[in-house]
């Protein structure tokens, strides 16, 4: 097994002057939107490096890519999840962007993004897509399962976010060293989103434009099928996330249910001194332990997850936060001036 780390050049002028800025572009048959993607992204912030990701385009993608300046490399496993995983893996930066290759967001606002990481300084910036309604960029429904989604993650998780799908992101070192990326396709947002949101790490959102894909190019995109693992996913995070909440959810059902079947049985019971349905005597008591069960599962999980959220949090804190070049140097002369 080869671990192949790649580390970025360090800006030389401008306002990243000594930060080592990389950019990280997946594609699948872009070969009409990714030039136009890099091009944005170079003369919105001087130095940059961008990455472009191909995952077996069967276009000119990667020679479309190469020809603009970018950096080409192949992630042969299908989905967007699988080259995130790849690039956080294989790149070593201070500050990390991402944005998707079908020339859809404003790469424009790639410099505005970067500046407000560093303003903070922040962990995580997310561009929450601006939609012109007269003339919408999302395809039918998408608009509606976002605010749904984002709904539901507020609600489940405690903490509102308003375009949790967006592909456009900016991230410090340290959250993309901490964060374990799973997930193999589109469900990759929802997984950022949620890592966010469990480690509490200072994020902000920043609204970026958002437009129809160049003529000529395709959407990626298959609704139902994305929006079902989406869901698939959010169960499965809750579960993991939240397990005793979880738990008592089910349990709670499965003692309602219980009680349901056994109050007119005790009823009865107590007139007669019989016990007339005895099946449903012996499903009811089954369903009240599974209940109990269900319970004490979830305040196990419940201290394991505590455990996990302590290992990933130091994991977090292994990593310093990226600060402009010129307040890290005053902080180093502070450091000097105190040990003195």
């Amino acid at each position: 097994m080869l671990l192949l780390c790649v580390s970025v050049s360090k800006i030389q002028g401008g306002p990243f002057a000594g930060l080592e800025v990389a950019a990280i572009v997946p594609c699948y048959n872009e070969e009409v939107a990714v030039g136009e993607v890099i091009e944005g992204l170079k003369a919105a912030v001087d130095g940059i490096t961008v990455y472009v990701y191909d995952n077996n385009s069967t276009d000119r993608t990667a020679e479309v890519a190469a020809q603009a300046g970018a950096i080409v490399r192949t992630e042969p496993r299908k989905g967007k999840g699988n080259v995130v995983r790849r690039a956080f893996g294989d790149i070593d930066a201070d500050v990390y962007l991402m944005i998707d290759g079908d020339a859809t967001y404003e790469a424009a606002a790639a410099g505005l993004m970067i500046e407000t990481l560093l303003s903070g300084p922040y962990d995580h910036v997310l561009g929450v897509r601006t939609d012109d309604p007269e003339a919408s960029a999302y395809r039918a429904g998408h608009a509606l399962g976002n605010r749904m989604f984002n709904k539901l993650i507020g609600r489940l998780f405690g903490e509102p976010v308003t375009d949790m799908l967006s592909g456009y992101r900016v991230f410090s070192r340290r959250f993309v060293k901490s964060f374990p990326a799973l997930s193999r396709e589109f469900e990759i947002e929802t997984e950022l989103t949620v890592h966010a949101v469990n480690l509490r790490i200072p994020q902000v959102e920043v609204p970026v434009g958002f437009k129809d894909r160049p003529a000529g190019s395709e959407s990626k995109l298959r609704t139902y099928h994305d929006g079902f693992r989406i869901l698939r996913l959010i169960t499965s995070l809750l579960q993991y996330e939240r397990p005793l909440a979880f738990f008592s959810a089910v349990g709670a059902f499965f003692a309602a249910v219980s009680v349901a079947l056994g109050i007119p049985l005790l009823v009865t019971y107590l007139h007669t001194n019989e016990v007339p349905r005895l099946p449903t005597a012996v499903l009811a008591t089954g369903l009240a332990l599974i209940a109990i069960l269900s319970l004490v599962v979830g305040l196990i999980l419940n201290g394991v997850l505590r455990q996990r959220q302590e290992a990933a949090r130091l994991a977090y804190l292994t990593y310093p936060p990226v600060l402009p070049p010129a307040q890290t140097a005053l902080e180093l002369a502070a450091l000097d001036r105190v040990q003195r």
